[in-house]
């Protein structure tokens, strides 16, 4: 029997660079993991999309432009979380100072991986979290 490759399933959004977009994103996450059967994990998995679709307003999307919110979920239930920015910057965990500062340290206490890719313009942070069921 020949082995069967089975393709990611992908949800994707865009959003305009305005606040409302957030708990907008936000929703989306909600109702996608919940028609694929997610949830085991879903607080983490929010609180993750949050702080990405934050920085990507505050610090990776000039004005009049957007961000992309892409959701992929494997055959082994690992589900990927994708937000690509056309603004410049290598983000990075930093130290807090003041009322910033812990988004990224947010994602790197509760994905099993997160990193930053390239995209031209600009880039894509995404967040891996494995056994979401």
């Amino acid at each position: 029997m020949d082995d069967v490759i089975q393709q990611p399933s992908l949800r994707e959004q865009f959003y305009r660079r305005e606040r409302r977009s957030v708990p907008a994103a936000r929703q989306f996450v909600r109702e996608t993991i919940a028609d694929w059967g997610l949830g085991a994990r879903a607080d983490d998995v929010l609180l993750c999309v949050s702080e990405l679709a934050t920085n990507a307003l505050v610090h990776g999307v000039p004005p009049g432009r957007g961000y992309r919110l892409r959701l992929w979920l494997y055959g082994d239930g690992l589900l990927r979380v994708e937000v690509h920015d056309s603004g410049d910057g290598q983000p990075s965990v930093r130290e807090p100072d003041g009322e910033s500062g812990r988004g990224l340290m947010l994602v790197d206490a509760l994905a099993d991986k997160w990193g930053v890719g390239e995209r031209d313009p600009g880039k894509i942070v995404w967040c891996e979290f494995g056994a979401t069921s």
